[in-house]
């Protein structure tokens, strides 16, 4: 028997639900692992939400991104070994499997090794946040001369776009709705930072610019603001739209993306890891990036599983400055 999160019906955090289940042996190609400490994703409070393109078959377990250490393997699981230490990558369905718990099992394919040198937390902490910054690098090849807007930059994958974006040899400018974060933004950093509801974001930007505009922006929120985020945008410049945090419909740009010849376009981690190529490649780069310093996790709060629901509203809070880590 473990400590088990399960959702029985969508809804606040409240949902949540600590149970006391058997979790029994792994499957074919299954690993059951001993959970470290997992790492939450804003996707997860989405779906918990009912928020999210993904409809739930409840009751159903959360989380998708862990780290662990291996105790029991399935059949045709050549890989790994117990006691290995592992990162769960969300590779599969939110519900299909889930990791807030004590003990889980997951798909011997979603298991990386964790990195040397990186704590338990720290490696629950990378995956899903740079291989999703990871746009700015596979598609737009960010480089030296190269401004990047960054919105929702306080976020995981915000400052995760920050240090890929700075190892590249761009700058990169966060775009934040207020400026209480300003400092920290500058000290994880950014080389500029825009409050979005205190300033006009696009006169800041053509003022750091030179008038060139950035020619990637990377943003989670979509909304009608993504029109201003196309104005301050240099020709022949991208927009990724990685998320929807805005809860409200996100139009094309019309006019800003014809006049400046931009192309407009979604993005996904998946889009990394369903590619073995690309998958191998990135995965090589973070793990470089890691051992060599240019990358590294910010941990906002960590929370006890216990406190899962707490966790959760924190997540929705906007308050947090990275990652958020819950430890069983």
């Amino acid at each position: 028997m473990g400590k088990v999160v399960r959702i029985h019906e969508q809804g606040a955090p409240e949902v949540l639900r600590i149970e006391n289940l058997e979790v029994g042996a792994p499957g074919a190609g299954e690993v059951r692992l001993r959970i470290e400490a997992i790492g939450l994703n804003r996707s997860e409070a989405a779906f918990r939400a009912g928020q999210y393109p993904v409809k739930p078959k409840l009751p159903c377990p959360m989380g998708y991104e862990a780290c662990g250490v291996v105790e029991a393997l399935g059949d045709g699981v050549k890989e790994f070994k117990t006691g290995d230490r592992v990162c769960v990558l969300p590779t599969y369905r939110l519900g299909e499997y889930g990791v807030y718990a004590e003990v889980a099992i997951v798909p011997a394919r979603s298991l990386l090794p964790a990195p040397p040198g990186l704590t338990s937390i720290e490696s629950a902490a990378i995956w899903m946040q740079y291989l999703t910054a990871m746009a700015i690098i596979e598609v737009t090849h960010a480089t030296v001369g190269d401004f990047v807007i960054i919105r929702a930059a306080s976020s995981s994958v915000g400052l995760a776009a920050i240090q890929l974006a700075n190892w590249a040899g761009a700058t990169p400018i966060a775009a934040t709705r207020r400026s209480d974060k300003r400092e920290a933004l500058l000290a994880h950093g950014a080389k500029h930072v825009i409050a979005t509801e205190e300033s006009d974001l696009v006169a800041e930007v053509m003022k750091i610019t030179g008038n060139l505009g950035a020619r990637i922006v990377f943003d989670p929120v979509g909304g009608p603001y993504v029109d201003t985020l196309a104005q301050a945008m240099a020709v022949d410049g991208t927009l990724f739209i990685y998320g929807g945090l805005s809860g409200q419909p996100t139009m094309h740009p019309h006019w800003p993306a014809a006049f400046k010849n931009l192309s407009i376009r979604g993005w996904v981690a998946s889009t990394i890891w369903n590619y073995p190529e690309r998958f191998a490649r990135a995965q090589a780069l973070i793990v470089r990036g890691l051992a060599e310093g240019k990358l590294k996790p910010v941990i906002a709060r960590t929370f006890k599983l216990d406190e899962i629901v707490e966790a959760h509203r924190f997540l929705e809070s906007n308050q947090q400055m990275g990652k958020i880590v819950v430890t069983p």
